[in-house]
């Protein structure tokens, strides 16, 4: 990349970052009666549905710490994190087993949990990230405990209290319990909690790579048995979904960056983004397919071949930093080609932000903003990670 092109890409970043998502959602998306965030919101911001999802409580709450931490203090920002995480403290859990909830009503009355324990782990990085700014010992506590709940269960999920969603006949496991941990652990440790989170990771990293990495199809797989044996006979075990393993490819180079530019982390990162870059790309609409079959044969969910955002923003991060760490051309066209995609396709012109649900042609299937999954999260960290990319490029130029 040219520096003019670096220069045009980190202020294309940034001043979206700064001038239209993060103000939208600060517009539209605090609730000043009962605290926290509503997130379900129509194109124009107004509300939806006044439901909350724990997980987006989590995550708001770190982006605006973040945010504080990274691109300067500001108090607006740490205030609007701490209202967050307020109302995860005081409606987040069920005082019963001490577990997460998942949805909640507006004024934090409980709807439903999940089994999985994703909850915990993004209320843990907000409560990490919230203790670098604040250095406020509950906060590190808290991240500490939330962290640690997450780990047993993704290391025993038979100790939930819930009875298992699946029976014993067909045992797998998924990848998203491995990449979560390396990104939980890399916040903790950016925060300057004590912990064992390198060794966490390389465990991390190390089960990824062994047991979802197949290098014989040149693949990363979704689902697989507990032993990493691929499941080629049911849909769950065919089904990739090439966004989620580019999100974990870019968290391994990321670990990568942090251990001097480790040569096997940017080796297995990279393979990760080609092989699903090829898989996952449409290239007869552009974008990327939201699921693919591992053997081209037909997979089961019906909205396969949608354009989901979040995929797209982890694609733009993923390219740019295999770019930054190898120099090499073809990951600087492929964040090109990643980046116009989504730039032509997702943003909404008259209100801000992005839309989230494209057909696949790239028009808009969905107008809604946000929703229990869809919110402040996704897209503002990819604009600020390609902002602060592109900056360390221009300087190291």
């Amino acid at each position: 990349m040219t520096e003019n092109q670096l220069v045009h890409l980190r202020d294309t970043y940034r001043d979206t970052l700064l001038e239209d998502v993060l103000p939208f959602w600060l517009r539209h998306g605090l609730d000043e009666g009962y605290g926290g965030y509503a997130t379900s919101l129509d194109q124009d911001g107004s509300l939806l549905d006044s439901d909350k999802s724990i997980w987006v409580q989590g995550r708001f709450a770190w982006l605006l710490a973040h945010l504080h931490n990274c691109v300067g203090p500001n108090e607006k920002w740490i205030a609007a994190s701490r209202s967050g995480l307020d109302f995860l403290e005081q409606f987040g859990t069920d005082p019963v087993d001490g577990l997460m909830w998942f949805q909640v009503a507006e004024d934090g009355s409980p709807i439903r949990k999940r089994r999985y324990r994703f909850s915990e782990a993004f209320a843990c990085i907000a409560n990490a990230a919230h203790f670098e700014a604040t250095r406020e010992e509950k906060y590190r506590a808290n991240a500490t405990r939330l962290f640690d709940t997450f780990l047993d269960h993704s290391r025993n999920p038979a100790l939930s209290p819930f009875p298992p969603k699946f029976t014993g006949t067909r045992p797998s496991k998924s990848l998203a319990n491995p990449m979560i941990l390396i990104h939980c652990a890399q916040v903790c440790r950016r925060a300057g909690i004590e912990g064992p989170w390198t060794k966490i990771i390389s465990n991390a990293i190390e089960e990824i790579a062994s047991d979802f990495v197949h290098e014989d199809i040149e693949c990363v797989m979704e689902t697989v048995s507990i032993d990493g044996s691929r499941i080629d006979s049911h849909f769950d075990g065919r089904t990739l979904n090439p966004g989620h393993a580019i999100e974990a490819s870019w968290f391994i180079l990321e670990e990568a960056r942090y251990r001097d530019s480790d040569p096997d982390l940017i080796s297995l990162g990279c393979r990760m983004i080609q092989w699903m870059w090829r898989r996952g790309w449409d290239r007869e609409y552009g974008g990327l397919l939201y699921f693919v079959g591992v053997d081209n044969r037909p997979i089961g969910e019906y909205w396969h071949d949608m354009k989901f955002w979040w995929p797209h923003n982890e694609t733009i991060i993923a390219t740019l930093m295999a770019w930054h760490l190898t120099g090499e051309d073809r990951f600087a066209t492929m964040h090109q080609q990643v980046h116009d995609w989504s730039f032509e396709h997702f943003p909404d012109r008259e209100h801000g932000e992005w839309f989230g649900y494209l057909r696949r042609d790239g028009s808009v299937s969905n107008r809604l903003k946000g929703n229990l999954w869809k919110g402040p999260y996704h897209l503002p960290r990819m604009l600020h990670k390609c902002w602060e990319l592109c900056d360390e490029a221009l300087e190291s130029s």
